[in-house]
């Protein structure tokens, strides 16, 4: 796609829900069962605590979403919680942020293609023992998918996020009704018994609070990809902030329905779930050592339709599942996004500002799925593992963005007058100040609760994307004040003359046109240099070179040592502190190769001298290509250069003599 269509790839609110809003829509899937772990630990009764926790994670859900909302608003260039930080906290604050989201947004790829596979698994258990291959195919998919652009990755994920939305809603609203009509549905576990772990059967004060502590902070992480909206509201259609407005109402509405749902369910169909393998089940049939369990959701999907062989029960799990692996569909948005913004600021390598062919960035793309396929791999795709690494990322954007936003109201109503205006910036405010608190409270308890299983793990990846943030811009900042031109004349001067240098292996063809082209440049002096390796071989090339009658000296190099490099390095040196006011043009023959083995076999002299030589000051090194028959067959026939000698003709001892004039070429 050309540049100039990139106003073709903006999307409207229906394809910008899947985009951005399918991670916390799509969390809702195994929020519920992430609550149900933790509370397990302590024994069947403590899952009477769920609707409390559950209470406390919807509410949490509307603050976030009414706060974002304000941001959206306020700074629709897109960036969401880094930009609100940076403007109004500082750089360092921004780089918090920055880092905390690049770590969040690889943990959900891991966690949302996991959890999928894990889905997957519930339906068609003999595919346990594939679990890390099917999660790395996932995410190979998923790169190629959005390596063909937003808009079309837009419209592949669109239905499965719509179906499913339709099915959770249709399992929702026939299990309610079932109830209502005294037919509730019970699952295929709530006959278990749960054993607690050893000690957790007694819990009470602060034992009991911690317990529903964890447990709130693992439901959490229905609230992450909620940020995603706000740094994606440049690629929605005009009107930019309020189409994103409108959007994330939408998504945070069906979310909290799905949630509250799908926990209700969960609660009536007696759905006992465990950590690990189901042997803490009491009364689970046969030898559960290898045995997988069920989710939360294929358990409910099977009460509420009539056991695991319906048609239904499939149809839940493979919406479901598809809609959990597309919903790392989120992160393959944002994380490009914002690498791209802080590449622009010169946080990370420009690299990553570059849209490829398809308008998409293509280089946020590719490092987002290798660095998340690398945990999957690591962590056995386990949704267990991995959740322990998620969702502290979110919190600390969360709260630094929401203290950012108050400040950033502070100082709008500092110099407004309109009343109404200031009215609307009082309630702003008010909305943001209570967020601000509210994730605050929540980041304190789940660096509490989830630190030492994993959460360090996190912290750690955030510190040092800081530090090599930091580093990257320290770089970029020395080498634009290092490159600043302070004085045109002096800086523009020319040298009083260039010498040039042709290396020599042997004489053969591409010596020749090496020598030709070196004569065309028109340098002051020119030589021809080869290193005495074997003596022999030295001696027949001296032959050689008078019997041709070439005119340009040949200057030979002692090499006892039969070192190729240093001797040239220290002789073009040498030339530059005798005359330190000459430029030096260094000729190199190169084969052009078609095929990669080739290259093992030719030019690593030449790309050995050539990276020793770059760093010498006042040196130029100039390749001169000899294209092999091979690279012809491997890339099509390529046009030469005027007057260039053909493959198979003969070449005159002078041969470089007769081609033409600087002019001309």
């Amino acid at each position: 796609m050309r540049s100039e269509e990139l106003g073709e790839t903006l999307l409207p609110k229906r394809l910008a829900l899947p985009i951005f809003a399918s991670d916390p829509l799509s969390s809702v899937a195994y929020a519920t069962q992430e609550i149900l772990l933790v509370l397990t630990v302590g024994g069947a009764a403590f899952l009477s605590l769920t609707p409390w926790v559950a209470a406390g994670v919807v509410a949490l859900m509307a603050v976030v979403v009414m706060s974002y909302r304000q941001v959206v608003h306020a700074y629709p260039s897109g960036g969401g919680s880094y930009e609100v930080v940076s403007r109004n906290l500082g750089a360092n604050s921004g780089l918090v942020v920055a880092a905390s989201l690049l770590v969040d947004y690889v943990m959900t790829v891991a966690v949302s293609v996991a959890s999928g596979v894990d889905n997957i698994i519930s339906a068609l258990p003999s595919l346990a023992d594939h679990r890390v291959e099917l999660a790395l195919g996932f995410v190979v998919l998923l790169m190629a998918m959005n390596l063909r652009g937003v808009r079309e990755s837009g419209k592949a994920f669109a239905a499965p996020t719509y179906l499913f939305i339709g099915g959770i809603l249709l399992m929702v609203v026939t299990g309610l009704v079932r109830v209502a009509l005294g037919d509730a549905p019970v699952a295929s576990s709530a006959s278990y018994g749960i054993l607690p772990e050893d000690g957790k059967d007694t819990l009470a004060g602060l034992g009991l609070l911690m317990l529903g502590l964890r447990a709130f902070a693992s439901g959490c992480t229905a609230l992450t990809g909620v940020e995603a909206i706000s740094n994606g509201v440049p690629a929605f259609r005009a009107p930019k902030s309020r189409n994103a407005a409108t959007t994330m109402a939408v998504m945070g509405t069906t979310a909290v329905v799905m949630f509250v749902g799908i926990t209700a369910l969960a609660l009536i169909a007696k759905v006992h779930i465990v950590e690990g393998d189901a042997c803490r089940l009491t009364g689970f049939p046969g030898d559960c050592a290898g045995a997988p369990q069920q989710t939360v959701i294929a358990q409910l999907a099977a009460a509420v339709f009539g056991g695991d062989h319906s048609v239904l029960f499939y149809a839940v799990q493979a919406v479901t599942a598809l809609v959990l692996i597309l919903a790392a569909n989120t992160a393959f948005n944002g994380f490009p996004l914002l690498a791209s913004i802080l590449a622009e600021h010169r946080y990370l390598p420009r690299q990553m500002h570059t849209r490829g062919d398809r308008l998409a960035f293509s280089n946020g793309i590719i490092a987002l799925a290798v660095v998340a396929g690398g945990l999957l791999w690591l962590y056995d795709a386990d949704v267990t593992s991995l959740i322990h690494l998620y969702i502290l990322g979110v919190f600390t954007s969360f709260t630094l963005s929401q203290i950012g936003m108050v400040k950033h109201w502070n100082r709008a109503l500092a110099t407004e007058t309109d009343p109404a205006v200031r009215g609307a910036a009082q309630r702003s405010r008010v909305i943001n100040a209570f967020g601000a608190v509210v994730t605050a409270l929540v980041l304190v308890i789940v660096l509490i609760t989830k630190f030492t299983q994993g959460a360090w793990l996190a912290v750690v990846a955030a510190v040092v994307l800081w530090v090599m943030m930091r580093g990257i811009r320290r770089h970029y900042d020395s080498v634009a004040a290092e490159l600043a031109v302070d004085d045109p004349d002096a800086e523009s001067v020319r040298p009083s003359k260039v010498h040039g240098i042709v290396l020599v292996s042997k004489l053969h063809k591409p010596t020749l046109r090496a020598l030709g082209y070196a004569e065309a440049f028109r340098p002051d002096s020119l030589e021809a240099l080869t290193v005495a390796v074997e003596p022999e071989a030295t001696g027949e090339l001296e032959q050689q070179w008078a019997k041709a009658g070439v005119r340009v000296p040949l200057t030979v190099l002692d090499s006892p040592y039969r070192e190729i490099t240093k001797p040239v390095v220290q002789y073009v040196r040498e030339y530059r502190r005798t005359s330190p006011r000459d430029a030096v043009a260094v000729f190199i023959p190169e084969y052009v190769v078609g095929h990669w083995w080739e290259h093992l076999l030719h030019n690593q002299s030449a790309l050995w001298l050539k990276s020793r030589l770059l760093f010498t000051a006042g040196v130029m090194v100039i390749s001169v290509p000899w294209q092999l028959t091979s690279s012809g067959r491997a890339h099509g026939p390529s046009r030469r250069a005027p007057g260039a000698v053909r493959r198979g003709e003969p070449v005159p001892a002078s041969g470089y003599e007769k081609l033409p004039a600087p002019e001309s070429v």
